[in-house]
């Protein structure tokens, strides 16, 4: 009965390491996720702009553009309501490079996350082993040489660091920051894209334009040059007459020359954003036929600057600073690991699994920083960095408060000046007309009417370029208001 009792305390002594073992893991588990961080509470900076647009004659007044809905509140395919315009920007969508560098850039981050969240977690290995070796005679202890034999087959986990002082997990945030800061690149990428696409758009069909005002302006320099050589065939006027009409002739030759190469260029250009050759049915001819873009309010408060990508990703990389500090400040505790196995072992490896062959193993370790003149250094370097990533979240929202405001000032007057253009335009017309009409009935010399033509071919050019104008900034007040962005998800987890 005694020697029962004694083989029965053994085997609850042998449980007791493992117990013990067990009540470790399982403590540290529970502990983990509730452990302190040593990272500084994040607080938004002050975003270092006014709070509302510019005023003045530049600008229109607040209450006249605040009807429109916000640009991050319209899909790209809201505001570009052209179908040829939607089914390019679609293509660059899908084939455009840059934007693949991007979002591949956006996986490798994500994949960076999930390493470090691993971090965490224990790593936990299956391990079998096995060995045989000969001793000699001299070495053994029977004094005789033997052979022996050893199997082992063991479930451990290597060196599981406790992260009780929130290091692993400071940087477990700084490598979810820097992911959701590589998704807002991504936004930014598209952002960016989508607007060149239709500014590149928008520019062949003010360069086809011009380009069809040039043909028709040969043939018109043509037609009168050919008047005034039979003029001077009869002795009607002087040589000077035919060599000024000569040089309308080849100056619109030579625009038409210039406007071929450049229509040429922006197909090409259109091609590398598209990342595939565009069909020549969905190219424009020019800007008249290129449906309306929808208008857009800046809003009444520059707070909406704070929602664009490039900000978000400079306040995300802020925020990976701050965490930074929390791991670099945890360099200064203990570090707690765990080392730890359970298995069989035989000499046989038929035993290997019989009863009575259980082995286990644990080591706890930790390590307790006495002097390391690094860390202290490494923890100046992230407070530094956290004033770096501080000033780079600034000048971000300084460099979007100006962009906002050059387009809001170009919004405010470019339709002053397309109004004065067209009246330009008209006014050179009839003079041009009235000259041409002069010099045919002999009374004004062809200067004149050269002087006219000139003036007529310039301003009909330049509402060309006024056009335009007017166009790309309503697509750039688009693009620096934050539309044309993917909306992210709500949740922050990858």
């Amino acid at each position: 009965m005694e020697k029962g009792k004694q083989q029965m305390n053994k085997k609850h002594f042998r449980k007791q390491p493992i117990n013990r073992l067990w009540f470790f893991l399982l403590l540290g588990i529970v502990l983990l996720p509730g452990g302190c961080t040593l990272a500084p509470k994040y607080t938004r900076p002050e975003a270092p702009v006014p709070a509302g647009w510019p005023s003045g004659t530049a600008y229109q007044e607040p209450n006249t553009a605040t009807g429109a809905p916000a640009a991050a509140e319209i899909a790209w395919q809201e505001f570009f309501t052209d179908p040829r315009l939607q089914q390019i920007i679609e293509t660059a969508l899908n084939n455009n490079r840059d934007l693949r560098l991007a979002a591949l850039n956006v996986e490798r981050t994500r994949a960076l996350y999930g390493i470090q969240r691993a971090e965490l977690l224990p790593t936990v290995d299956a391990i079998g082993s096995g060995s045989r070796q000969r001793v000699p005679a001299d070495l053994s202890s029977s004094g005789r040489r033997q052979i022996t034999e050893r199997y082992d087959a063991n479930l451990g986990m290597a060196s599981w660091e406790i992260d009780f002082f929130g290091r692993l997990r400071s940087l477990k945030d700084r490598a979810l920051e820097e992911f959701l800061a590589s998704q807002q690149a991504r936004n930014s990428a598209q952002i960016l894209l989508v607007s060149s696409v239709v500014n590149t758009y928008l520019t062949l069909a003010a360069d086809r334009e011009n380009l069809t005002l040039a043909e028709t302006t040969v043939k018109t320099q043509q037609d009168a040059y050919n008047l005034v050589k039979h003029r001077f065939d009869r002795g009607l006027v002087p040589e000077l007459d035919i060599f000024q009409a000569q040089t309308q002739v080849d100056t619109a030759r030579r625009n038409v020359a210039l406007y071929t190469q450049l229509v040429a260029q922006d197909i090409n250009a259109l091609n590398l954003l598209a990342g595939s050759p565009i069909p020549a049915e969905l190219l424009p001819s020019d800007l008249a036929n290129v449906s309306a873009l929808r208008e857009i309010s800046a809003g009444l408060s520059s707070e909406v600057l704070l929602n664009r990508p490039d900000v978000l990703r400079a306040e995300n990389l802020l925020k990976a600073a701050h965490a930074d500090i929390g791991a670099a400040r945890a360099a200064f505790f203990p570090r707690i690991s765990l080392t730890a196995a359970v298995g069989t072992a035989s000499k046989d490896l038929s035993g290997l699994f019989e009863s009575g062959s259980g082995t286990w193993s644990y080591s706890p370790q930790i390590v307790m920083p006495i002097f390391d003149a690094r860390t202290w250094f490494a923890l100046r370097a992230t407070k530094v960095q956290r004033e770096i990533a501080v000033t780079e979240y600034e000048l971000a929202i300084q460099t979007a408060f100006r962009e906002v405001a050059d387009v809001l000032a170009i919004r405010g007057t470019v339709e002053n000046e397309v109004a004065a253009q067209q009246s330009l335009v008209h006014a050179v017309s009839e003079t041009y007309r009235l000259s041409n009409a002069r010099y045919d009935k002999g009374v004004d010399s062809y200067l004149n009417v050269l002087v006219a033509q000139r003036s007529l071919y310039a301003a009909q050019q330049e509402l060309v370029y006024l056009q335009l104008a007017k166009l790309t900034n309503q697509v750039r007040l688009y693009a620096v208001l934050g539309g044309g962005g993917d909306p992210l998800p709500e949740t922050t987890e990858p």
